[in-house]
């Protein structure tokens, strides 16, 4: 394993929108301070960082997908603080269809960008899935419940299908 969140700097932020609309450029200072943080800083960032990359619980955006393998990694991460919140998170983005069920035979390119934003979401979650495997089979389970739960969420949520003229 490398640097922890080496792969943050590899991502063009401030092209991004978050979940709530606004630019995406402080979700890496978010993660920093989940990984880098003492646990009161950490608790509040992952607060922040879900508002930014899962609203309501239930609404992603630009900035969701390139969030989710950095997540991952910090779920895993044998230092890491908020854990059992950030397998939450995984869960709900894997979760997330607002667009998808909102979704007409007719719909403008404001849906098909939002419908791309949660096909790549869920799909960011599902690529994951060999390390969720890994914790899941944990002999520990403050390690094996939460990645259990976020595999049955990808059993009960498969990557959407492929929708022609559904850009992101």
């Amino acid at each position: 394993m490398g640097r922890l969140l080496s792969g943050v700097a590899a991502v063009r932020w401030g092209e991004l929108r978050d979940a709530t609309g606004d630019p995406a450029g402080r979700v890496p200072a978010l993660l920093s301070r989940i990984a880098f943080g003492d646990e009161q800083a950490a608790r509040r960032a992952v607060d922040e960082l879900a508002d930014a990359v899962c609203a309501l619980g239930f609404v992603v955006g630009g900035a969701t997908a390139p969030a989710v393998p950095l997540l991952l990694e910090l779920a895993v991460s044998p230092t890491g603080l908020c854990q059992p919140e950030l397998w939450a998170l995984l869960e709900s983005i894997c979760r997330t269809e607002q667009w998808h069920s909102a979704a007409g035979p007719e719909h403008g390119p404001a849906l098909r960008r939002q419908l791309g934003w949660e096909a790549a979401a869920r799909a960011a979650v599902h690529a994951g899935r060999p390390v969720v495997e890994r914790v899941a089979a944990s002999v520990r389970p403050e390690d094996a419940v939460p990645a259990r739960r976020l595999l049955r969420a990808m059993d009960e949520s498969p990557p959407f299908p492929t929708r022609r003229g559904h850009g992101r």
